[in-house]
């Protein structure tokens, strides 16, 4: 047995409402954690890359956070695993977009 909080999680493992297909990899991105329970939350990744289709890949959601564009509930956040709550209200500054 491993010691300490797992880090990894299984494509097949994670929420259904995340709507992830089973083929395009084995892990899913495990929120980090925060304010949400695991079960009722989407990580920034999955929101910003499957969902509003800013990135096509992980880096480039990456480089997106890093450059400190995206507010969750007016706050900057840069971690790529940070869980977005039901009622969070995600804030992108340079297309003057938020979304719920």
């Amino acid at each position: 047995m491993g010691r300490g909080p797992k880090k990894h999680m299984s494509r097949l493992a994670a929420p259904s409402h995340w709507m992830l297909d089973k083929l395009t990899g084995k892990y899913a991105p495990k929120p980090s954690p925060g304010p949400h329970k695991t079960r009722e939350c989407l990580p920034l990744v999955v929101l910003l890359r499957n969902r509003l289709k800013y990135g096509l890949t992980v880096k480039e959601v990456s480089l997106i956070l890093m450059q400190r564009l995206v507010k969750v509930d007016g706050k900057i956040r840069t971690d790529r695993n940070y869980p977005a709550g039901f009622m969070d209200t995600i804030s992108i500054e340079k297309t003057g977009e938020h979304f719920r």
